[in-house]
C-alpha cells in the first residue's frame, strides 16, 4: 500500500504539472461557455451609426454605391455580399463576420463589427476540438483527469482520507451531479 501511495503522489504531481496550462484553458472556456445566454464569449460587438446620402435603393449602380459607402466607413476589400431583408433595409456582409445595415430611405447606417475576445476566443476554439491532433491531446487530458481521481484515493490515509472526511467529499461529489441530472 505504501508503494501505491508513493506512485499515486508521483503520477498526480507530475501529470498535474504537465496539464496546468490545459486545465486553465478548459477552466476559462468552461466558465465562458456556461454563460452563453449572458454574453458571447468568443466575440464582442462594436456598433457605429451614422447617415449617408448615397443612393442604395435597388438599381443598376447599387453595387458601386455599396463599394463607395464601404470606402467611407470600412474598406471595399472587405465586401462579401448584400441583400434586402426588408423593403427599406439593405444588409451588407463584410469579412470577419461584420455587417452593415442601411435604411435606404433615411440613410441611417449601422455597422456591427465582431471582434475576437482575447484569450477567450482561443480557449473556446480549443474547447470545441478543432482537429485530430488536439483531439488526441484532449483525450490524454481527459484520461489524466480520471487518473487524478483514482490516484487521489490513495494519497491520504486515516481520518482525512477516503475512509474519513475525504469519503464525505467523495460521496458529495458523486451525489450532487446525480441530483442535477435527475432534477434538471
Amino acid at each position: 500500500m505504501k508503494g501505491l501511495r508513493k506512485w499515486s503522489r508521483i503520477l498526480h504531481r507530475d501529470i498535474g504539472f504537465f496539464f496546468i496550462g490545459t486545465s486553465i484553458i478548459y477552466g476559462l472556456s468552461g466558465i465562458a461557455l456556461n454563460h452563453l445566454k449572458d454574453w458571447n464569449p468568443s466575440y464582442f460587438v462594436e456598433n457605429k451609426t451614422f447617415t449617408t446620402d448615397l443612393d442604395l435603393k435597388k438599381s443598376a449602380n447599387l453595387k458601386e454605391n455599396i463599394l463607395k459607402l464601404l470606402d467611407k466607413i470600412d474598406n471595399r476589400e472587405n465586401y462579401k455580399q448584400h441583400y434586402f431583408p426588408s423593403e427599406n433595409k439593405l444588409k451588407i456582409f463584410l469579412t470577419g463576420n461584420s455587417s452593415v445595415i442601411v435604411d435606404i430611405y433615411s440613410g441611417e447606417v449601422n455597422i456591427e463589427y465582431l471582434k475576437r475576445r482575447p484569450i477567450f476566443y482561443e480557449s473556446n476554439y480549443l474547447h470545441y476540438n478543432p482537429n485530430v491532433w488536439w483531439t488526441w491531446f484532449s483525450d490524454a487530458f481527459a484520461f489524466s483527469l480520471i487518473l487524478f481521481a483514482v490516484t487521489s484515493f490513495f494519497m491520504v490515509k486515516g481520518k482525512k482520507g477516503p475512509i474519513g472526511r475525504g469519503g464525505i467529499y467523495i460521496i458529495a461529489g458523486i451525489v450532487i451531479p446525480i441530483l442535477f441530472m435527475i432534477f434538471t
